[in-house]
């Protein structure tokens, strides 16, 4: 596991990350979290790093949580885990799990996996759930009423996969039935993203006409998790691209990872 950094350090690092694209930070609430997701090879271990960009001292719990992907791309709660599932959240090691934030102050969460010796070679995946915990308010006497008042409190959280790769492992992505949607006045190119092999994918999908050199429609951060083989992508168009809609264009998927972008597939199609 790597060494905690020094509060100067952790500053560096946050300032460095959170200048880089988009898809390097999230945040909901008051809470930025860098990177959005984690890949393991073997023990080597890794930080996430957190920051309070709000006015007042805030508190998160940290948990791990399983999450399993739809095939529109939703991921929703695990009710009932897998033994495989059991097997990721059981190794992934991560402190603290209770941060409290001054205002502007960057704190780093330690990330590592501990695979127990026999366990199959293969891609293990948990996701982090950095959660507010509100406040507590203070008791006062409720104004005279007739009926049930409730108060409600937002609660803020930001969830990150962590993915494990144990062995060499491999995938394969596809593109297929690419067409131009249109709903609310917006236009997407939707596509079939697909996978085989025995890992996830993850990148960002460009749409290219002949011609024009920057894509007309472009999302980052698409993944396709292992337990499902294809997923349906929604590509919005770029709202400065002022050119048809119609006609021949190429779809490109760029596997995206600490190496840089790969071309993992690409197909041509007509919009109509």
């Amino acid at each position: 596991m790597s060494k905690p950094f020094t509060r100067r350090a952790l500053g560096s690092v946050l300032a460095a990350v959170l200048a880089l694209a988009a898809p390097s930070s999230a945040g909901v609430g008051d809470l930025l979290v860098a990177p959005t997701r984690i890949v393991l090879n073997g023990g080597r271990g890794t930080e996430v790093i957190l920051k309070n960009i709000g006015s007042a001292t805030a508190t998160y719990r940290v948990s791990a949580e399983l999450r399993r992907m739809n095939a529109d791309g939703t991921l929703v709660d695990v009710a009932e885990a897998s033994p495989e599932e059991k097997a990721a959240q059981d190794m992934i090691v991560f402190a603290p799990r209770k941060v409290t934030l001054p205002p502007n102050q960057p704190q780093a969460v330690r990330v590592s996996a501990r695979a127990p010796q026999g366990l199959a070679d293969g891609e293990y995946r948990v996701h982090l759930l950095f959660r507010a915990i509100p406040e507590p308010t203070p008791v006062t006497a409720p104004a005279e009423s007739r009926g049930l008042a409730f108060k409600l409190i937002p609660v803020y959280g930001v969830t990150i996969p962590v993915i494990v790769r144990l062995g060499n492992l491999h995938a394969k992505a596809g593109i297929s039935d690419v067409q131009h949607v249109q709903a609310n006045g917006k236009h997407s190119v939707s596509l079939q993203l697909s996978r085989s092999g025995d890992r996830s994918t993850y990148g960002e999908i460009r749409v290219l006409k002949p011609g024009v050199k920057e894509p007309l429609a472009q999302v980052k951060g698409v993944a396709v998790y292992k337990e499902i083989s294809s997923r349906r992508v929604m590509v919005p168009v770029d709202a400065g691209y002022k050119g048809p809609l119609t006609g021949p264009v190429t779809v490109q998927y760029f596997e995206v990872s600490d190496n840089g972008a790969t071309l993992a597939a690409e197909t041509s199609a007509t919009l109509r």
